[in-house]
C-alpha cells in the first residue's frame, strides 16, 4: 500500500445531513426542526446555563474569593535548566527567552532552587529563592536582582 492509495474505511465517512433541500431528502419543509416553537425559529434555543426558569446552578452557589488585580505573575525557572549555558555566561531573562528556556516574560522571572548547578554563571532575574541563590553562589556564580 502506498500513500496515494490510502482512503477511509468503507462506511466510516457519512454524508452530511443536507437540510431544507426538498421533501424527497427527508429533511425538507421544516428541516428536521419540527412544527413550531422556540427551537424551530432562527436564533432559537435557550442561552447556556438556562434551566427552564429554575434558579440556575451558577446562581445557586455562593460566591467565593476574589481576584487581586495587582498580583504579579512570575515565570519560574529551576536552576538545573541553567546548565545549558557555558561557564561565565551572564544569564538574563531575554537570553532565557531566546534560548527557549521560558516561553514568555510576564511580570518577571523567579529562579527556584530545584536541581543542581554545575556552571559558574552570573544570573540576573527579578527574584531568587533562598536555595537558588545559595546554589548559584556555591557554584562560583553571582546573583543579581534586576
Amino acid at each position: 500500500m502506498r500513500l496515494h492509495e490510502l482512503k477511509p474505511a468503507e462506511g466510516s465517512r457519512k454524508a452530511p445531513k443536507r437540510v431544507g433541500r426538498g421533501t424527497g431528502s427527508g429533511f425538507g419543509r421544516n428541516a428536521g426542526k419540527g412544527e413550531n416553537g422556540q427551537n424551530s425559529r432562527s436564533g432559537g434555543g435557550v442561552r447556556p446555563g438556562f434551566e427552564g426558569g429554575q434558579m440556575p446552578l451558577y446562581r445557586r452557589l455562593p460566591k467565593r474569593g476574589f481576584t487581586n488585580i495587582f498580583a504579579k505573575e512570575y515565570v519560574e525557572v529551576n536552576i538545573n535548566r541553567l546548565n545549558i549555558f557555558e561557564d561565565g555566561t551572564v544569564v538574563t531573562p531575554e537570553l532565557l527567552l531566546e534560548r527557549r528556556v521560558i516561553s514568555k516574560i510576564k511580570d518577571g522571572v523567579k529562579v527556584l532552587g530545584n536541581g543542581n548547578l554545575e556552571k559558574n554563571l552570573t544570573v540576573k532575574a527579578t527574584k531568587f529563592s533562598k536555595t537558588a541563590a545559595e546554589k548559584i553562589e556555591a557554584a562560583g556564580g553571582k546573583v543579581e536582582v534586576v
